[in-house]
């Protein structure tokens, strides 16, 4: 028997991400974008609880990543499509780092994910906002 998760998010990319690169397909040069975006709403999955950060992903949702607060020392947001989504960059202790991209509701969760981090560090993490 597994131990209770309390889930604050599920879910895939934001559709205006998917919305807005079909749009640029039109344009033939931005057409890998488009496939990238179409990808991504197809197989990308998010969860994020107040234990872990779930990512899968990959071609047919068969990668996923796990980390956990205590391993995060750097959260990086940056806004897209006029704010309505945005990418969240995670850094870990051990320098790598954990994308999520065409995150819907990415300021909340951006707040959520610091909140959970510093709680189970006890100490703040290191946050850049643009």
């Amino acid at each position: 028997m597994g131990i209770k998760e309390d889930v604050y998010f599920e879910g895939g990319p934001h559709v205006g991400d998917l919305i807005l690169n079909i749009l640029l397909a039109f344009t033939v040069i931005c057409i890998p974008l488009t496939v990238g975006a179409i990808v991504r709403a197809l197989w990308l999955r998010y969860r994020i609880t107040d234990r872990r950060i779930s990512v899968t992903g990959g071609w047919m949702g068969r990668d996923r990543t796990d980390i956990i607060y205590t391993e995060i020392v750097k959260i990086v947001k940056v806004p897209r499509g006029i704010g309505l989504w945005g990418d969240l960059v995670v850094t870990l202790k051990d320098g790598s780092r954990l994308e999520l991209r065409a995150v819907p509701q990415f300021r909340d969760i951006y707040d959520y994910i610091a909140e959970q981090a510093a709680a189970r560090t006890n100490k703040p993490i290191e946050s850049i906002a643009n």
